[in-house]
């Protein structure tokens, strides 16, 4: 299930542009469907956590990655 996950690439962008393509684009996709995003802003550990409690998304995994992080997310029903 999880390799059905499409990946989201924002590496190289600042905040708040990680924050805000990433609400776009999960707003997009079926609630229940999960997508990867992928950031370089050190500031996204602190915004893509609130993006999904603000929104109703579940973030199921964050991992560390060479040069910054990727963020496994959920979409929730109510966003």
């Amino acid at each position: 299930m999880a390799g059905s996950a499409a990946t989201y690439d924002l590496k190289g962008l600042n905040c708040p542009l990680p924050v805000l393509k990433a609400r776009k684009r999960l707003a997009a996709m079926r609630p229940g469907s999960r997508l990867w995003l992928e950031t370089t802003d050190p500031l996204a550990v602190i915004d893509i956590p609130a993006l999904c409690a603000d929104a109703g998304h579940q973030l199921i995994e964050t991992a560390a990655v060479d040069g910054g992080h990727r963020f496994l997310v959920e979409r929730g029903g109510a966003a």
